[in-house]
């Protein structure tokens, strides 16, 4: 079920990378606040990693989640979300 290896990152306003604290991505994962069922084929992994069932798209992922983490204050006004498949 989680097949695909995500990176998670924050891109600040210098445009440098920096990789989500897992307690982000576990406060997504673990509220299900879209009432969207795809997202539950997610497992957060650790700092900036996230693992993912085929079926769950990463532009619907990325939206979501960078919606989650302005609302908590997670992300600044010049910062944006960065997901991206690892290779295994």
């Amino acid at each position: 079920m989680f097949a695909t290896l995500l990176a998670v990152k924050r891109i600040d306003g210098m445009g440098e990378r920096h990789d989500c604290p897992i307690r982000w991505i576990d406060s997504f994962a673990m509220r299900n606040f879209t009432n969207d069922a795809i997202f539950d084929d997610t497992l957060p992994r650790g700092d900036g990693r996230l693992e993912a069932g085929f079926r769950v798209p990463l532009d619907r992922l990325t939206a979501a989640m960078e919606d989650w983490f302005r609302r908590k204050g997670y992300l600044k006004p010049e910062e944006r979300l960065a997901i991206f498949e690892l290779e295994k």
